[in-house]
């Protein structure tokens, strides 16, 4: 049950900014896109590129989110493509040097990266592109394993509707049990095992423990969210653990 991600995150920061100036959300919210990826599994490489005192705002939370910025000075400077291909050869180096990465995530929208994709994908990694939708191109979409549009990011955070009338530490146990189950669904995991659900809470809130919630096990924080209509939940005869078959969306 344990297929989790080891993951390598790049990105092109300049394409992004440039995207979201063309589009309704005007600003770039990393938390989003880690959130996303740490449902996959770990974020072991995290990069950004760009020119970053045209950037200046952005440095604090991609600092605070341990991303390591490497910085491109404008083209007139350096030449045009000088970011794509430093992220470019960074990338090839970590495919062929660490051997233990098998996910790689371009964040861009940008086709020059449609050769690097398939270059990627050829040495058996497994690649996620993100972008904004109005600016990716659909060369870069189709060679991707997956893609995944910003937009998309920003909506999934307004879906769920608020727990009420329970105490705030259990109405937020609660969610985040529920959010960890919609990021396993988002993976196509066909059986939920109670177990995949608190390995997924932990790479979400590495600090996550039952005990701080009151429960003596993480089954009987799942048993009590079963009891308040929040999940149901039946238990496999072979192994004696829960499996989770339903569930109510809630934040």
């Amino acid at each position: 049950m344990n297929d989790e991600r080891k993951q390598a995150l790049f990105i092109d920061f300049e394409n992004i900014a440039l995207g979201l100036r063309d589009s309704k959300h005007k600003s770039f919210d990393i938390t989003l896109v880690l959130k996303r990826l740490v449902e996959k599994g770990k974020i072991m490489v995290k990069r950004a590129y760009a020119d970053w005192e045209r950037y200046v705002e952005y440095k604090r939370p991609f600092h605070e989110a341990a991303i390591e910025l490497i910085d491109i000075p404008q083209k007139k400077y350096s030449g045009k493509n000088s970011a794509d291909i430093r992220l470019v050869v960074d990338a090839m180096d970590l495919a062929h040097g660490k051997e233990h990465l098998d996910t790689f995530v371009i964040v861009s929208g940008d086709s020059d990266f449609s050769p690097l994709v398939s270059k990627l994908r050829e040495n058996d990694k497994y690649v996620i592109g993100m972008g904004v939708k109005n600016s990716s191109s659909e060369l870069l979409v189709d060679n991707c394993d997956e893609f995944i549009y910003y937009e998309d990011l920003i909506r999934a955070t307004k879906k769920a509707v608020p727990i009420q009338n329970l105490p705030e530490k259990r109405a937020e146990v609660f969610a985040m049990v529920t959010d960890a189950i919609q990021a396993l669904r988002r993976e196509n995991k066909e059986v939920l095992w109670g177990s995949m659900v608190k390995q997924t809470m932990k790479r979400k809130r590495p600090d996550f423990d039952e005990g701080y919630y009151g429960y003596s096990a993480f089954s009987k924080l799942l048993e009590d969210a079963a009891k308040h209509g929040i999940l149901e939940l039946k238990k496999d005869q072979r192994s004696g653990t829960y499996i989770i078959t339903g569930f109510t969306e809630v934040t």
